[in-house]
């Protein structure tokens, strides 16, 4: 009887929550062919990602989400937690503050310098002088697939490294570091005027004993259907006991009219000279569609013309530049060129088809070396 009201009870407390509970399940396939000359490879991955969110009172919000991956050569098939938090807000829709503590996602004002999932804390006060957030994390229970912090030659070979089920624990976890942030946002700056402002520091928790620091900032201008963006980084780079400093910048002017846009992009950071080192990000991210460049001794120009003929369908033509100058000089490395037509013909199924080449002929670095293209398809469905 008394597992009866047991079961009762809980049927009860289970139907009372499922009104407020928010349920989805995404599966995504990506593959991908290409190569160099007859050295050719195809790649194929996938992820299967749950999730559930819903409310916490008045003021709360929980999401739990996790992934298993899966790819061939070789075949593995990996677990993993994704954006799993807890978010609580307080205050009116014009000022107040908010928390938010677990696995949550994180990004720079420039994107490409601390990018990603990360575990920690997040306090966030939005005031009449524009929104503060201060924030720590730690990297070391990501999957190093998801963090992708490559700072040093090891933690690169470990990062593109197999996962082996016989040693997880030393082949599946991120480097471990802890990121720290301070950002200001400010969006009614002189009326059509945005400002973003960062201060990171990563600490080494490993035995590389490499820290470093980002000083950031963007602006953000529209103007007459255009947006301008300019942004910088200054970072100070602590390696045992030598001191060294490297920078960062961006510039991008887009324009959108109709179902036409257009975005120019340079970017460039610094090299290895007399005055300053070679720019290094917490995260790699790539600078490139067909070739994965990280943003270091790397100088990239780049077009993104994107149309849209239907509601459905875009097709998106994204040629780039790159420019070698790691070493205390300026080298070519050539032109890529790549497009992609992209079609959603319901709200949660997406299909895509790209493909590209990268032409070190462009360039004076390897001109003789062979072009390297690549071709993939990638479809997400969302069932719920």
């Amino acid at each position: 009887m008394k597992r009866h009201l047991l079961l009762c009870s809980l049927l009860i407390v289970t139907c009372s929550l499922l009104p407020a509970l928010d349920v989805g399940l995404v599966f995504e396939q990506e593959a991908s062919y290409g190569g160099a000359g007859d050295d050719t490879s195809f790649e194929y991955k996938g992820i299967l990602v749950p999730r559930i969110s819903g409310l916490l009172g008045d003021n709360g919000e929980f999401i739990i989400s996790a992934g298993v991956n899966y790819q061939n050569d070789p075949w593995a098939v990996v677990p993993e937690l994704l954006q799993t938090n807890l978010f609580f807000g307080f205050g009116g829709a014009t000022s107040g503050w908010d928390f938010a503590i677990g696995r949550m996602p994180y990004s720079d004002p420039l994107g490409f310098i601390s990018a990603g999932l990360f575990d920690g804390a997040r306090v966030t006060f939005d005031t009449g002088a524009g929104v503060f957030g201060i924030g720590a994390w730690y990297t070391g229970l990501l999957c190093k697939r998801r963090a992708n912090i490559e700072m040093t030659p090891n933690e690169y070979d470990y990062n593109n490294s197999a996962i082996e089920y016989s040693d997880f624990i030393g082949t599946y976890f991120a480097p471990s570091r802890v990121l720290a942030a301070l950002d200001w946002e400010h969006s009614s700056i002189a009326k059509h005027f945005r400002l973003k402002a960062s201060m990171l520091g990563q600490f080494d928790l490993t035995n590389e004993e490499l820290h470093s620091q980002y000083f950031i900032a963007k602006m953000t201008m529209p103007f007459s259907g255009f947006t301008f963006d300019l942004g910088g980084c200054f970072e100070l780079i602590q390696k045992l006991d030598e001191m060294d400093m490297a920078y960062a910048a961006e510039a991008e002017l887009s324009w959108i009219w109709q179902r036409q846009g257009l975005s120019l992009l340079a970017r460039h950071s610094s090299g290895v000279s007399d005055s300053v080192t070679a720019f290094l990000p917490l995260t790699t991210v790539s600078q490139g569609n067909v070739i994965s460049e990280r943003l270091s001794g790397l100088t990239v120009f780049s077009l993104d013309y994107t149309v849209r003929p239907h509601r459905t369908f875009s097709f998106s033509l994204m040629p780039a530049y790159f420019i070698d100058n790691y070493d205390s000089g300026w080298g070519l490395m050539g032109g890529e060129i790549y497009g992609k037509l992209s079609w959603r013909p319901l709200s949660d199924i997406f299909f895509s088809l790209g493909g590209g080449a990268f032409l070190p002929s462009l360039g004076n670095i390897a001109p003789d070396e062979k072009s390297y293209w690549k071709a993939e398809m990638n479809v997400v469905i969302s069932f719920f």
